[in-house]
């Protein structure tokens, strides 16, 4: 089946899954009340200076100030010429993974190039007292939406990426995607670029890049250029704290960053936003706009793909394998811990072998719900004991084999003889359980459910399902009192929109007796409506 882009669009949610060879690798989320801002620059305030921390609190008009590191602030030198993998997205990293830990779809290309500090003094030597200080204003990109009780993570080091290119205007460095291996490709690649780029800056030539005609680098870069400039304008123009640069929303963002020659077709469905992908797309490739398709079927597009069963699928807490094992899947605020089980698989011939191919089967399930669920920070795993080393060393190649596959940047330690692995993996945004749960107040915060705006989504996804097959002009949905209020009240335009498109009358009836997550729904008439 190849690789697909799909993308549900909705106003009030937009939901984009990659899928390759048939299963769901990727889910992104993003809603229009509660949208990240990683990529935004802001013209910021320090507000306090913490010598103690190396660190610096920034006002840029959040509810929280932004965290500035030490480290993020002066430009970096470069001492290695290329770049690792390509990072083409904003997405989960470790906790203090250096300033890639948080990094913008460009900071986290340009880190992965093995960049490092030459500055007149050695990095460990700068205080934070010498670079900033209290009142000052300053040029910061976030690089970590807030996450947990944490705010946002900034960096003066500003990122731009484009289609092919990523624009660091504060560094004086090319680096060359290490995905592009033919070595004649990465000179001229390298060539065209040095030879346009404006002195004193820097670019990341992406996977992208490689085989466009000079012409297509040199629109690239000049939009980048011309881009900054504006920041910079915006930047003297305006008074702090202010948003300088919002970043793309996650529909052009995964447009621009995941939808590649390598990606048979990318399905969205909705026409306004299929509109507007072809007309970014005609922006830096037109040859790929007729690989766009407008799904115009009656059933939602993730049920009709089986898109919808994975999202559940990925905020359970027990995950089981085929063989009958299964893993265990917890997470703290910095610290994930997974756990590998037998369950009902007894094997064959003996204990070694059996939980062997027990933790083998893991690893692949592990590589893909640490993907899926877009987990990151500190990750301890815990294989079942093994015995002998070699099993241990093959378990552990083959969850570095597995780890290949993901976008985000992975650090693995060592297998221990307790058959632990501690591993860190790149966090930049919420988990998928983060986003799509809340503390439940029914058990004291000791577990999560769905949250209220959840229920409601899939409450208005539901009458979608089922209107058709309802003859009465009257739908009635019994839910949780909570759930009907945020309907009627934050997501009423929402509400009367579908009441438009299905041509039924929408009533919600509050059951205090209803868990938050449930919802039935039925047809009616306007007569029989007050007995309801």
């Amino acid at each position: 089946m190849g690789v697909q882009l799909i993308i549900n669009a909705e106003k009030h949610e937009t939901r984009v899954a990659l899928v390759e060879d048939g299963v769901v690798a990727e889910l992104l989320f993003e809603r229009a009340k509660e949208r990240g801002i990683v990529g935004n620059i802001y013209k910021g305030r320090v507000q306090r200076v913490l010598p103690g921390m190396q660190a610096a609190f920034v006002d840029v008009g959040l509810d929280k100030a932004a965290f500035l590191y030490v480290g993020d602030i002066l430009p970096k030198a470069h001492h290695d010429d290329d770049d690792d993998e390509d990072k083409p997205r904003k997405e989960e990293g470790g906790e203090g993974g250096g300033a890639g830990a948080g990094a913008t779809a460009a900071e986290a290309e340009a880190e992965r190039e093995g960049q490092q500090t030459r500055p007149e003094r050695r990095r460990e030597d700068l205080r934070i007292e010498e670079l900033v200080k209290e009142g000052q204003e300053i040029l910061v990109q976030v690089t970590k939406d807030a996450i947990g009780t944490k705010g946002v993570r900034v960096t003066c080091q500003v990122t731009l990426p484009g289609r092919h290119l990523v624009y660091m205007p504060t560094s004086n460095h090319v680096g060359i995607s290490r995905r592009i291996v033919d070595e004649s490709e990465r000179a001229r690649l390298r060539e065209i670029v040095d030879t346009l780029r404006p002195a004193g800056t820097g670019f990341v030539v992406r996977t992208a890049s490689e085989g466009v005609p000079r012409a297509k680098l040199q629109a690239d870069i000049e939009f980048l250029v011309a881009l900054w400039r504006d920041v910079q304008k915006k930047n003297e123009a305006m008074r702090a704290p202010a948003l300088i640069h919002p970043d793309l929303d996650l529909m052009l963002r995964a447009t621009r960053d995941i939808f590649t020659t390598d990606v048979e077709k990318l399905v969205v469905d909705d026409r306004a936003a299929h509109d507007r992908i072809v007309e970014f797309i005609n922006g830096f490739q037109p040859s790929l706009a007729r690989a766009v398709e407008l799904y115009q079927g009656t059933e939602p597009l993730f049920d009709h793909l089986g898109i919808e069963q994975e999202v559940s699928r990925a905020l359970s807490r027990k995950v089981w394998l085929k063989s009958g094992g299964y893993i265990v899947i917890d997470q703290a605020e910095a610290l994930c811990a997974i756990d590998v089980n037998t369950g009902r698989y007894v094997g064959k011939r003996n204990l070694e072998d059996t939980i062997t191919k027990t933790n083998m089967e893991a690893v692949r399930e592990i590589a893909y719900q640490l993907r899926l669920r877009n987990m990151g920070g500190m990750i301890v795993i815990d294989f079942i004991d093994m015995d002998r080393q070699q099993n241990r060393d093959k378990v552990q190649t083959a969850l570095l084999e597995e780890l290949k596959k993901d976008r985000a940047r992975t650090n693995v330690v060592r297998i221990s003889e307790l058959g632990l692995v501690e591993m860190t993996r790149q966090r930049v945004r919420e988990s998928l359980g983060r986003l799509l749960t809340e503390p439940c107040f029914y058990c004291d915060g000791r577990g999560t459910i769905k949250s209220k705006l959840t229920v409601g989504y899939e409450v208005f996804r539901q009458v979608r399902r089922l209107a058709p097959s309802i003859r009465e002009k009257v739908i009635v949905v019994h839910c949780h009192p909570e759930v009907a209020d945020l309907i009627y009240d934050t997501e009423r335009d929402h509400l009367e929109e579908l009441e438009t498109l299905t041509g039924k009358k929408l009533v919600m009836r509050a059951r205090g007796s209803f868990h938050q997550e449930q919802f039935e729904l039925f047809g009616t008439d306007e007569k029989s409506l007050q007995g309801v």
